[in-house]
């Protein structure tokens, strides 16, 4: 029988060698760099819905985007509706290509709990007078020299994921929480 590598328990066999607690073959200790399986946070997935839920719950998040040069992270801020995201970043509107992402996360920094969601899609300019200065008052946002931009994300990929503590981790005040809540 084949056992995964760094997945079978330490036999007797195993000494008191750095990674002694978890092996790639019965008799030989794993690297010292590999943790035991059951000290490892967990990644579960989530459904469109629910991840759509978890970025309409938070105002804070990263629009991804590739330029020339290499990929561009610029802190954002946002607000969903209409199935639509409205993005505020401090990104030079003519370096925007037509297809962004945006990453919106809540993790705790103590426990390694939370949840981590991408949308992808098509993003427009908000060029609208009105729309602008909605959004421009009710979305606080960061100026890099002159450029502010207001986007309209049509996601039409959303991934998410719940993101689980080690078990035995330090539970902080911020959590990830099991009960429904963000």
């Amino acid at each position: 029988m084949s056992v995964p590598p760094y997945e079978a328990e330490a036999g007797p066999q195993a000494g008191p060698e750095a990674g002694a607690g978890l092996c790639r073959t019965p008799g030989r200790p794993a690297p010292a760099h590999v943790r035991v399986r059951d000290s490892v946070p967990r990644m579960a997935e989530v459904s469109g819905a629910e991840a759509l839920w978890l970025i309409e719950g938070s105002t804070l998040g990263r629009l991804v985007y590739v330029r020339r040069d290499g990929a561009a992270v610029r802190p954002a801020r946002h607000v969903w509706g209409t199935g639509r995201l409205i993005v505020r970043a401090p990104a030079a509107a003519d370096t925007l290509p037509p297809t962004v992402s945006y990453q919106v996360d809540e993790v705790d920094a103590a426990t390694g709990g939370g949840w981590s969601v991408t949308a992808t899609g098509p993003a427009d300019l908000v060029t609208e007078p009105h729309e602008i200065a909605h959004y421009r008052r009710t979305l606080p946002g960061w100026a890099h020299g002159p450029h502010d931009t207001l986007l309209r994300l049509r996601p039409q990929t959303v991934t998410g994921f719940r993101l689980a503590p080690a078990p035995g981790a330090r539970v902080g005040a911020r959590a990830a929480r099991t009960d429904g809540t963000r």
